[in-house]
């Protein structure tokens, strides 16, 4: 739970490195909501059809409150492997990048976050 409130924290910071740990569990955190709040979703509009839009609603309340925060911690993950931030306009090579181990020392980018 820390490291998602870190992320959160740094919501609009696209500088820096993240650390692998960091990165995957606020994407797994991130996940779990989304599927929670998704599941509630179903659940109201089977109880009450008129109550389908308010969990909706929610699932895309959170999505765009959550999508900085995501875009900024995936730019500094990238960071983290040595490349661009900008590689997280292709998901599926940034999604490979980001499963990479940290260049070791310091980089262009900053510390490295594991020392």
């Amino acid at each position: 739970m820390n490291w998602y409130l870190a992320v959160l924290k740094k919501y609009a910071v696209f500088s820096g490195r993240a650390r692998r740990k960091e990165y995957w569990q606020f994407f797994l955190f991130y996940v779990l909501v989304i599927v929670a709040l998704s599941i509630l979703s179903g659940i109201l509009a089977t109880i009450v059809p008129a109550l389908a839009i308010v969990g909706s609603l929610l699932v895309s309340l959170y999505y765009l409150a959550t999508l900085l925060p995501l875009i900024g911690v995936s730019i500094r993950r990238l960071h983290d492997t040595g490349r661009s931030g900008w590689w997280v306009l292709i998901s599926p090579v940034a999604l490979f990048f980001s499963l990479q181990d940290s260049q070791p020392g310091d980089n262009q980018y900053g510390p490295n976050p594991k020392a």
